[in-house]
C-alpha cells in the first residue's frame, strides 16, 4: 500500500506541528494571563512601592475613563531569551490593551534582570506617539530616573507625557458617560420628582417623604458616594474595567538603565 505522502513531507510536518505545539504551551506559560479583577498596573517585579502602584493605577485608571485611551504597565523580573520589543508586542495583543477599533492601548513594559524598558504602541497610537517620540521618553524620562532607582517618578512622568501628547485624541463615546455624570442626571431627577411630589401635595405629607427616601438618599450621596453596577449605593470608586480588544503592530522603542 502506497502513501499519498513522501516520508520526507511527513517528516516537515511533523517538525512542523512540533514547532506549532512548542509555540502555543510557550505562549501559555512564557507570559503573565491578566490579573482578576483587571488592573492597568501589573508590578509582578514589585519595583515599585503598594502607595505608588494605587496612585498611578488610578491616574491611568482616570484618563481611561475620560479619553478610552488605556495606558498599562507592566514590570517583570525576566522574559527568558525574548527580545523584549517582540515580548511586548505579544503581551499586549494577548491582553487587548486598548479600545478594539480604536487601538489605542499602550505598553510600558520593565524588565528588571535585564534593565530593559520598552514602549508598546497600539496601530491607533502611532500616529501621535512614533517611534522616535517612545525613544525620547525612554531616555530622555524615564532612564534617568530609573538609573536612580526612582521607577515610580520615571514611570509617573513617562505617563503624563504620554497624557499629554495625547490630548484630544480620543474622547469618550457619546454612550460612554461617566460614573460621576450619570451621578449627578440622576440625582437632578430625583430631586425634581421629591419637588413635584411635595407640589402635587399641597405641602401635606410631603416632609416626610423627603425625610425617608429622599433625604437619605440626598444625605448619602452628597457625602461623596456614588452608584454601583447594581443600582445600589456605593461608597468609593469603581475599579478598572478590563482591557477592549486593541491591536499591536509592533511600533514603539526601548532603551536600557
Amino acid at each position: 500500500m502506497r502513501f499519498p505522502f513522501s516520508s520526507r513531507s511527513i517528516v516537515y510536518l511533523l517538525v512542523f506541528l512540533l514547532a506549532s505545539t512548542r509555540l502555543l504551551f510557550a505562549q501559555s506559560t512564557d507570559f503573565p494571563a491578566q490579573p482578576s479583577p483587571p488592573k492597568l498596573v501589573n508590578d509582578f517585579a514589585a519595583m515599585m512601592s503598594e502607595a505608588d502602584v494605587r496612585t498611578l493605577e488610578q491616574k491611568l485608571k482616570t484618563y481611561s475613563d475620560t479619553t478610552s485611551t488605556q495606558i498599562a504597565v507592566v514590570t517583570l523580573a525576566s522574559i527568558g531569551d525574548y527580545d523584549i520589543g517582540d515580548y511586548a508586542e505579544q503581551l499586549a495583543n494577548q491582553w487587548g490593551i486598548g479600545i478594539k477599533g480604536k487601538d489605542n492601548g499602550l505598553l510600558i513594559l520593565v524588565v528588571k534582570d535585564s534593565r530593559k524598558v520598552w514602549i508598546a504602541t497600539g496601530y491607533g497610537m502611532e500616529g501621535t506617539i512614533p517611534d522616535a517620540t517612545a525613544n525620547r521618553l525612554i531616555d530622555q524620562v524615564i532612564i534617568p530616573h530609573f538609573k536612580q532607582g526612582d521607577f515610580y517618578g520615571g514611570l509617573d512622568k513617562a505617563t503624563d507625557n504620554i497624557m499629554a501628547l495625547m490630548s484630544g485624541t480620543y474622547e469618550k463615546e457619546p454612550g460612554q458617560a461617566s460614573r460621576s455624570t450619570a451621578f449627578y442626571v440622576f440625582l437632578v431627577i430625583i430631586i425634581v420628582l421629591v419637588i413635584f411630589s411635595l407640589l402635587s401635595k399641597g405641602g401635606g405629607n410631603g416632609g416626610s417623604g423627603l425625610g425617608g427616601f429622599g433625604g437619605g438618599f440626598l444625605a448619602g450621596n452628597l457625602m461623596g458616594g456614588g452608584f454601583s453596577s447594581r443600582g445600589g449605593y456605593s461608597g468609593g470608586s469603581s475599579g478598572f474595567g478590563g482591557f477592549g480588544g486593541g491591536g499591536f503592530g509592533g511600533g514603539g522603542a526601548g532603551g536600557s538603565w
